[in-house]
């Protein structure tokens, strides 16, 4: 992919101001055959050239050059969807190579370095043993680490430093992620109802509701999150397991998450037979797992973030503020196979391996994946 398309841009200037290349060459003291060949872009101008050559037609080195290292949030979501579809069509190391072609070609664009680092995490498992998936992982810390220093985007920047944590983690290095994460960098109060009152008092009650639902909406899902986290620390304690477990469910049927977000339910479902499977609860455990099976093989695609009835302006909201809107961070193919390997190739269900109803959930995952 070519980065500048001096040529183009310089023979449209100069036609518009309807001057020959004798006129430019002449202006700028140099030949016409060398104007041409910059036009047809067999050569390029000598760098000192370029500031009067823009001055001239009375545009920017970088329109001049055509050269774009921003895009724009479209752009964006073309680019990302490209991407994610060619890890799940393309053998890995050529999708890799064309991510990594990107990134140089966009190395300031910071919204797409934080979009190409988390498609980078998302499929470093497919990069091979564990030393290939630990390199991806350090390229992808590497990005999210220059988007939190350089961007002047606060909420991206936070964004990227609790992605470049989970990097760290990921890696095993916990005093670097526990260093960027500690507690006095935590919000401690939600911003939503000072932006609310703020749209009130402009007379603008929709806006005000809309973000009152984004805050919610978000609220739901991160305490879903601490919620299923807790729950891991909780095995040597059954009776708060079980809580957990109670708050956990009862919070996804209150918010009705297998509709409006069963992709965080089905998270919650395997945290849940994990817990229990390791508990030695395997009758349990196997319950649960009909319920993730039932879910994943149900009719929840395409997996897209979106509103409902009570939730009626959240789809506005996410193609505002969200850089992919409703767009899933995976292809569906992939999506769909990481449901199977969720359960076929997960340690803590290694005890019920042999079990004919676990065999039987594996197979109706692998269908599912088979039929589409």
């Amino acid at each position: 992919m070519k980065e500048i398309h001096l040529g183009r841009v310089l023979t449209e200037h100069r036609r518009r101001r309807g001057i020959t290349q004798e006129e430019l060459a002449e202006y700028l003291g140099v030949s016409k055959a060398a104007v041409s060949k910059w036009e047809t872009e067999t050569s390029c101008p000598d760098i000192l050239v370029l500031p009067k050559l823009a001055a001239y037609f009375n545009i920017t080195i970088d329109q001049l050059l055509d050269y774009k290292p921003q895009l724009t949030k479209e752009e964006l979501r073309n680019m990302y969807r490209l991407l994610s579809g060619e890890f799940a069509s393309r053998p890995f190391p050529k999708a890799l190579d064309h991510c990594r072609s990107v990134i140089r070609q966009y190395y300031s664009c910071f919204p797409l370095l934080f979009q190409a680092a988390s498609l980078l995490i998302n499929h470093a498992a497919e990069a091979g043993g564990p030393e290939e998936t630990a390199e991806i992982l350090e390229e992808a810390l590497a990005l999210f680490r220059r988007v939190r220093v350089e961007t002047d985007d606060a909420r991206l920047g936070t964004e990227a430093g609790n992605m470049e944590a989970f990097c760290l983690i990921s890696l095993q290095r916990p005093d670097e992620a526990l260093e960027l994460l500690e507690p006095g960098h935590m919000r401690l109060s939600p911003t939503e109802p000072l932006l609310s009152s703020a749209w009130r008092m402009k007379g603008k009650d929709r806006e005000a509701r809309k973000i009152l639902q984004a805050g919610i909406y978000q609220s739901v899902l991160s305490l879903t999150e601490l919620l299923a986290n807790y729950m891991e620390l909780c095995l040597d304690k059954p009776a708060s397991f079980e809580a957990t477990c109670r708050l956990l469910t009862d919070l996804a049927d209150s918010f009705s998450l297998r509709e409006l977000h069963p992709g965080i339910l089905l998270s919650c479902y395997l945290a849940i037979a994990r817990g229990q499977a390791m508990l030695g609860e395997t009758e349990k455990a196997l319950r649960t797992l009909e319920d993730y099976t039932s879910l994943a093989t149900g009719d929840i695609y395409p997996l897209r973030l979106h509103g409902n009835s009570y939730f009626d302006l959240l789809d506005e909201w996410l193609e505002d503020f969200l850089e992919l809107g409703d767009y899933p961070p995976r292809n569906e193919a992939l999506i769909r196979s990481s449901m199977t390997r969720a359960l076929s190739d997960n340690p803590a269900f290694a005890i019920l391996a042999e079990h004919p109803r676990f065999q039987s959930l594996i197979a109706r995952l692998k269908a599912n994946e088979e039929e589409h």
